[in-house]
């Protein structure tokens, strides 16, 4: 099974989607460490990125989507999927997919992203990604307002899924 930890970045994706994966005894996958030297740097720039820009990238996640179902590897993925088009070109398999999307109140996402370190993703684009969101209907959706570890439990509670537990 796949599960993909979708939303704007600051919802804390990569520290969700790790610990997650920590508590399921999963592989994580951060999309963000997929993204070409281009593509970070027009990012760090402040420039957003086209969707010529993100094919390659899209293109990259699909394999590793299509690699641990083939595989039976267990994966959770971190991953914007800020459009719908982009969700579908990484769906291989609905029926061993799970989304699940994080959302705050612009104004908690933005004091995240203003307090990180050493991220590629400057705050000025949080704008653009919220303007490019189309918030998927059907995808567990999960305030990120209260700590990583809450979280991690509502969406535990939501797939019906045991921390450590194997896969039924």
């Amino acid at each position: 099974m796949v599960i993909i930890v979708m939303g704007v970045s600051g919802t804390g994706k990569s520290t969700v989607g790790q610990a997650l994966a920590d508590r399921l005894g999963w592989s994580f996958v951060d999309a963000d460490d997929l993204h070409s030297q281009e593509n970070r740097r027009k990012m760090a720039a402040g420039t957003p990125l086209t969707d010529a820009d993100r094919q390659p990238w899209l293109l990259l996640l699909r394999a590793r989507i299509e690699k641990a179902l083939t595989h039976g590897e267990d994966v959770v993925l971190a991953f914007s999927a800020l459009k719908r088009v982009y969700r579908e070109r990484l769906s291989v398999d609905a029926t061993r997919e799970r989304w699940v999307f994080l959302h705050a109140p612009a104004a908690v996402i933005q004091a995240r992203i203003e307090q990180r370190v050493g991220h590629f993703m400057p705050p000025a684009l949080l704008a653009s990604q919220l303007s490019a969101l189309e918030a998927p209907g059907d995808a567990l959706s999960v305030d990120v307002t209260p700590p990583p570890d809450v979280v991690v439990e509502r969406i535990l509670d939501g797939l019906g899924l045991k921390a450590g537990a194997p896969r039924e």
